[in-house]
């Protein structure tokens, strides 16, 4: 059932971005804490899940455990809750969520799959983050139960960070077993004899299934591999792992001790703690010799299988034969009497016969000589039966004698292949195999298989890679992924099963965009190659303001949004020229929006306000510049100064902030007022009292 993921969480605290992984229980989202501004990783559980109780309970005890933990090599878990989510039916669900420390880097399982074995310093460094990250959490009385490739983080910066303790244990409750109702805890390649038996788990079992990650790291492989979990998990209990030394040569037999050690059958037999394993590695790095990895597997096996055979031989009852009664006297019989009668000398005499007892004598005389004609004809018939069997045998003995082919597997060499088959009577014939994605010498096929009875002599094919071929990345982009999938598999390579999405605006949604390693580029066969998928979103261009409006159209266009123009006056953006566009450039908008954009009309227009002849400088100024116009002065430049006209007129449309030119002249003089007489009357002016005389 598709759900309606949120954007947000906790009221717009996280904003959700990009999947960024999927698993059987949760899909794991990158985003951003807005309150505290950094980039993490929310873990929501799968709505199918959410009435679990189970997965509900792995859930909340993931939260439990690593909350209370604070180490480098443990990814730290920032903050819980619950979302409601949509489903498709229209219904809500609750959802809980994890907010988690964000680690960009890879796990060690896709390093592996890519690159195959790590080198002795590469395998070191991970061992070392790993038990530190044991150490650490056994000391908080935590049992992580699941510790394998897919759980252990490589950052960018090759920092070891240990995840998902969704299904880790107290100590205190470690006593707890694999039942029906708990379903599968842990992962078969890396399961612990114990956890395979359904027995209590203590940190020594997260010791081995760290045995089993060094192991891989050194080999490329998994110690055990088959058809099933409970194939795998059977080797766990009862087989002894290929000496790392024996599958890549070269390699120091000191690993062997080591990876022994940490995964011997019987606990008692393992490292004792995380820091008794991490000691042995630093002692063997650093040039000198481990202390505890002196241990021999197969003295550990067989100590194993002895314990159970005592333990059913001591559950077996002893069988006690009957003996005859001593002490009875010597007897014979007397045919004519019929009667038990004491042997001569014995001290007993024969007892007297009746005529009864002659009878009943005669009659098991006739008795008697019936039975002796019954095994007479018994014996025949044997004699016959024995004669039969000579001829069967004989007939046998000619007869073509069959045998069942031995099964092979990816740690058979062809040296070992060649002494079992010819320890049964068969020939081999072997042969390079060409086609294989598997390392150069490693067996990949057979023929008849595994199981089947031939005739002894019959000859029996064995293939070997003769390593991986290089081909060239085929081109899936617009492929749905299942397409894709196939295509990429059929071409030799393995598909990542994380798909990651990211916005494109040509691509439609759920269609691969492109592949990592790209299209078009060599790489060995069996390389893995991760995909891309449209999330059927896209990103309005961000370089639109400033362009002309027809490059603006043909840029939308071009990637398939839909245009709607507007036009508005601007004072800062050429006319014709686009000022925005909505949504803003830069935004995740569905592929094919709406997009419109504002065009600029050019600077905005107004009118030169009605400045007249006999205005003073500081009255036209008020004026134009409450109009946006620039004032120029041409003459008198003091406010009191007499408006003679102005240019342009006024009343004429101009752009705003143009530049009016305001001519001006010096205000006309006035008479000045003339002295008052003491009584009132006004004195004559100098000029009309000359005139006077």
């Amino acid at each position: 059932m598709s759900t309606q993921m949120p954007t947000t969480l906790d009221n717009g605290r996280y904003q959700l971005g990009q999947l960024i992984g999927r698993g059987g229980m949760a899909q794991v989202y990158v985003a951003v804490d807005t309150r505290l501004g950094r980039t993490v990783a929310v873990k929501i559980m799968r709505a199918d899940l959410a009435h679990d109780e189970i997965f509900l309970t792995r859930f909340r005890r993931e939260a439990h455990s690593v909350a209370q933990m604070n180490n480098p090599n443990i990814v730290n878990i920032y903050d819980s809750g619950e979302e409601v989510v949509t489903l498709e039916n229209g219904q809500t669900e609750h959802l809980p969520y994890l907010v988690m420390e964000y680690v960009q880097g890879q796990t060690l399982r896709d390093i592996i799959r890519a690159n195959g074995p790590l080198s002795q310093r590469d395998a070191e460094h991970v061992m070392l983050g790993l038990l530190s990250a044991l150490e650490y959490s056994h000391r908080m009385g935590i049992i992580h139960r699941d510790i394998k490739p897919g759980n252990i983080m490589i950052s960018e910066q090759g920092v070891v960070k240990v995840m998902d303790f969704g299904i880790a244990r107290a100590l205190d409750d470690s006593a707890t077993t694999m039942t029906k109702s708990q379903g599968v805890v842990g992962t078969a390649q890396y399961l612990s004899p114990e956890q395979a038996r359904g027995m209590s788990v203590d940190m020594r079992s997260d010791l081995y299934s760290a045995g089993c990650v060094l192991y891989e790291m050194l080999t490329g492989r998994p110690p055990f591999t088959g058809d099933s979990a409970v194939a795998i998990a059977y080797q766990h209990v009862s087989e002894v792992a290929t000496r790392p030394s024996a599958i890549v040569p070269g390699l120091p037999t000191m690993w062997d001790s080591i990876c022994a050690k940490a995964m011997a059958k019987d606990r008692q037999n393992r490292y004792a703690t995380a820091t008794e394993f991490k000691n042995d590695i630093l002692a063997y790095m650093n040039g000198g010799m481990p202390v505890a990895a002196t241990f021999n597997p197969l003295t550990d096996l067989t100590a194993t299988k002895a314990e159970k055979q005592a333990h059913d031989t001591a559950n077996t009852v002893p069988y006690t034969s009957p003996v005859t009664e001593p002490g009875a006297p010597t007897q014979t019989f007397n045919p004519v009497t019929g009667q038990f009668e004491q042997v001569p000398g014995t001290g007993t005499q024969t007892a007297i016969p009746t005529r009864a007892q002659q009878r009943a004598a005669l009659a098991k005389k006739k008795h008697k000589r019936r039975m002796i004609a019954i095994w007479v004809s018994v014996a025949v018939l044997a004699i016959a039966c024995a004669i039969g069997g000579v001829i069967w045998w004989n007939v046998q003995r000619n007869a073509p004698k069959y045998v069942t082919v031995p099964t092979f597997s990816e740690s058979t060499t062809e040296a070992r292949a060649r002494k079992q088959l010819t320890d049964l009577g068969l020939k081999a014939d072997i042969k390079q195999d060409t086609d294989s994605t598997k390392p150069e010498g490693m067996f990949t096929k057979q023929s008849p298989a595994g199981g089947k009875r031939v005739e002894e002599g019959s000859t029996v094919e064995v293939w070997f890679s003769t390593g991986p071929k290089s081909v060239t990345v085929p081109d899936v982009t617009g492929d749905t992924q299942e397409a894709a999938r196939e295509e990429l598999e059929a071409a030799g390579f393995v598909v990542n099963t994380t798909v990651l999405t990211e916005d494109s605006s040509t691509i439609q949604q759920d269609h691969v965009t492109r592949t990592d390693p790209v299209a078009g580029t060599s790489q060995l066969k069996g390389s893995t190659i991760s995909m891309w998928v449209s999330s059927g979103k896209t990103q309005v261009p961000t370089d639109l303001v400033g362009k002309t409006k027809d490059e603006a159209i043909e840029e939308l266009g071009k990637q398939r949004f839909s245009v709607s123009v507007q036009e508005e006056a601007s004072a800062d953006v050429a006319e014709g020229s686009v000022i925005r566009t909505d949504p803003e450039g830069g935004t995740s908008v569905d592929q094919g929006a709406m997009i419109t954009i504002w065009v600029s009309t050019g600077k905005p227009k107004t009118n030169v306000p009605p400045v007249t002849a006999g205005m003073t400088l500081a009255e036209a100024k008020r004026e134009l510049e409450a109009a946006n116009l620039t004032v120029n002065v041409d003459g008198d430049g003091s406010d009191d100064s007499i408006v003679e006209s102005i240019s342009p007129a006024a009343g004429t449309e101009v752009d705003e902030g143009s530049s009016v030119t305001v001519k001006t002249k010096k205000p006309e003089s006035t008479p000045s007022p003339s002295p008052s007489n003491s009584d009132g009357s006004s004195s004559p002016s100098p000029s009309n009292s000359s005139s006077g005389n």
